[in-house]
């Protein structure tokens, strides 16, 4: 009888000793901190409301003019023109940018390219823009954000944040992407999110970017299709920490616009865009 008690008592104390073991050995992983609340002013520091007819106002908006030529890149068609009304112009409250098919300086197209550069440059904050895009093959749409500075260089070290894209081949698909130096389309890493709106191309629809130190997100129509982390590893993932303007501009064909050719019929196209807005973040 003890002879067999003492045969259970040892498996008893080996399972224990064993225990003991594991639980001295056993790492406890922390649990990740809540992510930082950030709340946004609730009436704009900077906007647009293009409620004045005629030509964009000249305290808020300059122009890119000229062509790929000037180095923009993307082997687009198109000649941007400055304050020409045939191009650009506001009516009815609303920002029309026009792509015409037409001759000029050396160009089958003319359009537009606005920029908010030295007249509204922002570091954090929630931007929005109110835009109906253009139809048709070759059209490429685009409200989008470019450092002031380039405190880290050309493109893409210094950074692009793209709140609202959309390409006429692809009916209704819009997107909304960053590059930096570490992702971006021409090594292949390109960081991005699309959504499918059934009516991109006949009703206006709201598309927004909240940039914090900590994240850069995107919705459409308030739902959130996108999330970009600040991985705290430098600039070559994160040079959102400089000011950055706002561009809005119609291009024609180039490396993704004009993936499957340009549709002459479409022309003329128009981005018309009913507001811009820049609310301030109010905890950065």
């Amino acid at each position: 009888m003890k002879k067999n008690m003492s045969l259970w008592i040892l498996p008893l104390v080996v399972m224990l000793s064993c225990s003991e073991k594991s639980n001295e050995n056993y790492i406890v992983i922390p649990e990740p901190p809540e992510p930082k609340t950030y709340n946004f002013a609730t009436t704009p520091s900077w906007a647009d409301e293009f409620d004045v007819d005629g030509l964009p106002d000249v305290q808020k908006w300059s122009y890119d003019v000229g062509s790929q030529n000037n180095g923009w890149g993307n082997n687009e068609l198109q000649y941007y023109t400055e304050a020409r009304p045939e191009n650009v112009h506001i009516a009815d409250g609303v920002l029309h940018i026009t792509a015409l098919k037409e001759e000029y300086e050396g160009f089958g197209y003319t359009s537009a390219r606005l920029v908010s550069r030295d007249k509204g440059d922002f570091l954090y904050g929630r931007f929005v823009v109110s835009a109906k895009v253009p139809p048709g093959k070759g059209n490429w749409a685009a409200a989008w954000m470019l450092p002031t500075d380039r405190v880290y260089g050309d493109w893409p070290r210094s950074g692009e944040i793209d709140i609202l894209e959309h390409v006429g081949y692809d009916q209704d698909v819009v997107h909304i992407t960053v590059h930096t130096e570490d992702y971006n389309h021409s090594i292949d890493t390109q960081v991005g999110s699309n959504r499918k709106i059934e009516n991109a191309t006949t009703a206006f629809h709201e598309y927004r970017v909240d940039w914090t130190p900590e994240y850069i997100r995107g919705f459409v129509d308030n739902i959130q299709i996108f999330n970009f982390p600040n991985e705290g590893t430098g600039s070559g993932v994160w040079p959102f920490d400089q000011k950055f303007h706002w561009l809005l501009n119609l291009a024609i064909g180039g490396d993704w616009g004009g993936q499957e050719g340009v549709d002459d019929e479409a022309f003329p196209a128009q981005l018309q865009i009913d507001y811009v807005r820049v609310y301030d973040l109010l905890n950065p």
